[in-house]
């Protein structure tokens, strides 16, 4: 039981430090040589751990899924372009910084690595003299608080945004080395296109006989399943659908014996569950309004799903608008007001495609199609009982592919926190 605890909070926080995670820590460490004997057979995964830290180094099965960014926060703005630019410049710096540094100090350095060439022709500038741009960094620096690298000293970083102060930091050089999960390192890489660099960055190279490949895939799968909230058969390659179908219950019993995680096999897919609710990062129904906005966007897609049609954005916007007018004595104010359908909609879309319950399909309107998955949230019709008491339920249909939902609570629930 211990070990299994462990490896779940790993699969949940990939890094623990020394301050912010002790008792994990401790857990971890005791447990490690257990650990990475079954990460290195079932998922290829390396797991270090040293005095001051444990890092899992994590394979995402993709390197094309934008539905977890980076947040400062939980409840957070995700991070656009500028705030992962200003991330990677930060670490840059802080590699070669001293044993401290300041937020000022920081500051310059990234202002004055910004004035490569490269980045100035791909259209990349900071001067950090506007309000925004200074959030970005501040927003950038917390993020790094909150994995390690950095450990606060004095000061806020609300003083800098309002230029009266600084804020004095260590920099943790151990978990800063421990940042970048890539099987290669990035001076090994010699592609000019991004996306050839970032493909590079984490191919992983598979030798020639049965007894490997097969290796390799079980590693992949496991991965998958482990990662994503639903693994579906037609988005496999032939030859993992194949594995999959072939050793789908060795493969599921390892990780259920490992995790606790329970599988759910249907038609469409699979999808590890976890009872206890605790490994995710998106979950699904949330309370306040834009969770109720979500689960009302989900039912009406899931009423839809059997038609296989995709369902233009305009129509969404247009019932989420109809449901604010019904919702508004319970919903949070201005929603009924111009534009706020959209931002609504655009909430519940990014966490409908997180928990891969919808996926985007391009045309020439914005329309989404809902995946079998989503039927968990189709609504039955009412159920009327005769008797001493007359009563009527609305109930939540299990679909026909339930592995995205959790068996108490009906949640599709995102397993770990990529990191």
């Amino acid at each position: 039981m211990q070990r299994r605890k462990a490896l779940r909070t790993l699969l949940a926080k990939p890094l623990l430090t020394a301050g912010a995670d002790d008792d994990a820590l401790r857990l971890v460490r005791r447990n490690a040589t257990e650990l990475r004997e079954w990460l290195a057979v079932e998922t290829g995964w390396r797991l270090v751990v040293d005095a001051e830290s444990a890092r899992l180094f994590k394979t995402g099965p993709t390197d094309l899924d934008g539905t977890h960014p980076a947040r400062e926060g939980r409840g957070r703005a995700p991070f656009g372009r500028r705030r992962y630019v200003l991330l990677c410049l930060a670490l840059v710096v802080l590699e070669t910084a001293d044993a401290q540094i300041t937020l000022g100090r920081l500051a310059e350095g990234i202002i004055v690595a910004a004035s490569e060439p490269e980045l100035a022709n791909a259209g990349v500038t900071f001067t950090l003299s506007r309000r925004d741009e200074r959030s970005d960094l501040v927003a950038v620096v917390r993020l790094l608080l909150t994995l390690g690298v950095l450990e606060r000293v004095a000061g806020d970083e609300d003083a800098y945004l309002t230029d009266t102060g600084d804020v004095l930091y260590d920099v943790r050089r151990r978990i800063l080395a421990s940042m970048l999960t890539g099987v290669r390192g990035p001076s090994t890489v010699h592609a000019t296109d991004f996306d050839q660099r970032l493909a590079e960055l984490t191919h992983e190279p598979v030798a020639d006989t049965d007894d490997l490949r097969n290796r390799a895939l079980r590693h992949r799968l496991t991965r998958r399943l482990l990662d994503d909230p639903v693994v579906y058969y037609d988005e496999l390659a032939e030859d993992e659908r194949a594995y999959l179908t072939s050793q789908r219950h060795a493969i599921t019993r390892r990780i259920e014996e490992a995790t606790g995680l329970v599988a759910e096999m249907r038609a469409e897919g699979i999808a590890m569950v976890d009872p206890d609710d605790e490994l995710t990062d998106v979950r699904m129904p949330e309370q306040r309004t834009d969770g109720h906005v979500t689960l009302l966007v989900a039912e009406y897609l899931a009423a839809r799903a059997g038609r296989g049609e995709p369902v233009p954005t305009a129509r969404l916007r247009a019932h989420v608008r109809k449901m604010a007018v019904e919702h508004a004595a319970y919903w949070r104010r201005g929603v009924t007001e111009p534009g706020a359908d959209a931002e609504l909609l655009a909430v519940a879309l990014d966490k409908l495609r997180a928990l891969r319950l919808v996926v985007d399909v391009p045309g020439d309107q914005p329309m989404v199609l809902a995946r079998p998955a989503i039927a968990r949230y189709a609504i039955e019709a009412p159920t009327i009982r005769t008797g001493p008491a007359v009563r009527t339920r609305r109930t939540v249909r299990a679909g026909s592919t339930g592995g995205s939902g959790n068996r108490t609570s009906d949640r599709a629930d995102r397993k770990v926190t990529r990191t």
